[in-house]
């Protein structure tokens, strides 16, 4: 897209947390006018006076062509695409307060990573839900290994762009895309959702086997089995199995379980060291995904009749009392068998 022509373009970011001041920081770089949403007044005011996200984001200077709000009709009215980055579970609160104030012309994207606890759904499960007037082929997912800071500080990140409609995905893709963000795209929507939301499930897992001094060698099987159980779960869901092979899939997981980073990751590396999940959670201001997800993936995994033993034993730990040690155990212990019988 011409420079001329991007300053017309108009962008609504829903969610001021790090990774949505990242991205709309990276749209607004590239010279479209963005629009950020953000929940907390206090969040709000550092963007406007210091041009900074010191709540979230601290240390990273953000252009002047990216005004936060707090209205939400002035961040959504007349945009031409609107980037969904709210913790998953406000995701459908969020999209059912947006629905009137969003145009018919926009594109919709969505860059959180969960699945709905009670009816399961994917994000863009719930805007196909709220917000009638957009069609399918206008809505996108964007994921990959990427965390906020690294694309705040300009290092160089690969993501994938899912949309049922190759065309939108081009179009997101050509949005997003700069010198030092590249955007891959897909046409498997389920696949790159089901890859970002059990990632951090599984990087809770991992984390877990840190905390305990486990090792390498532990942290490398639950990397591998747990790319075993998303794979299982995405293809019972209608996914391509491929998918798992990308940057949504393996790409994410790794950089998940593996970096400082990771906030899943670090709940789970906590837990390993014996604190409780509410000690953790008290502590923590932003939002670690996979302690939602455990939940879902755990009621989804029964609905479907699929076997996810790492991914149960994390919502053991979390929501039933479970030690870190007995869940070990029973991954240790369950029946042997043949590593590829599971796998499409």
């Amino acid at each position: 897209m011409p420079q001329g022509k991007k300053a017309d373009f108009q962008i609504g970011v829903l969610g001021g947390g790090s990774w949505g001041t990242a991205l709309a920081m990276l749209l607004a770089d590239k010279g479209y006018p963005v629009r950020l949403w953000v929940h907390e007044p206090e969040v709000a005011m550092e963007i406007r006076e210091y041009r900074e996200n010191r709540t979230y984001l601290p240390g990273i200077m953000l252009p002047e062509n990216l005004v936060a709000t707090q209205d939400m009709e002035e961040a959504l009215k007349g945009k031409d695409l609107v980037l969904f980055v709210v913790p998953s579970h406000v995701m459908r609160e969020t999209a059912r307060r947006a629905a009137a104030m969003i145009s018919e012309k926009s594109i919709l994207v969505t860059a959180s990573k969960g699945i709905e606890n009670v009816t399961h759904k994917t994000m863009t499960g719930i805007l196909k839900e709220e917000i009638l007037q957009i069609p399918e082929e206008k809505m996108a997912v964007l994921s990959g290994p990427s965390f906020a800071r690294e694309v705040g500080e300009k290092r160089p990140t690969v993501v994938t762009v899912a949309s049922k409609a190759a065309s939108n995905a081009r179009k997101v893709q050509e949005i997003f895309a700069s010198p030092v963000f590249r955007v891959y795209t897909s046409d498997d929507v389920m696949g790159v959702e089901v890859g970002g939301a059990m990632k951090n499930v599984i990087a809770i897992a991992a984390g877990v086997a840190d905390g305990m001094g486990l090792g390498l060698n532990t942290r490398a099987a639950l990397i591998t089995r747990g790319l075993a159980e998303i794979r299982r779960l995405g293809v019972a869901m209608g996914a391509n199995p491929h998918t798992f092979s990308g940057l949504s899939g393996v790409g994410d997981l790794m950089l998940t379980c593996t970096g400082a980073l990771s906030r899943n990751h670090t709940v789970g590396q906590l837990l390993g060291q014996g604190k409780s999940l509410d000690e953790i959670l008290k502590e923590m201001r932003m939002v670690a995904e996979g302690v939602k997800s455990a939940r879902s993936v755990y009621n989804l995994s029964a609905k479907l009749g699929v076997e996810l033993p790492i991914c149960n034993e994390v919502y053991r730990v979390l929501y039933e009392g479970s030690t870190p040690r007995e869940a070990g155990e029973r991954l240790m212990n369950r029946t042997l068998k043949q590593e590829f019988h599971d796998l499409v």
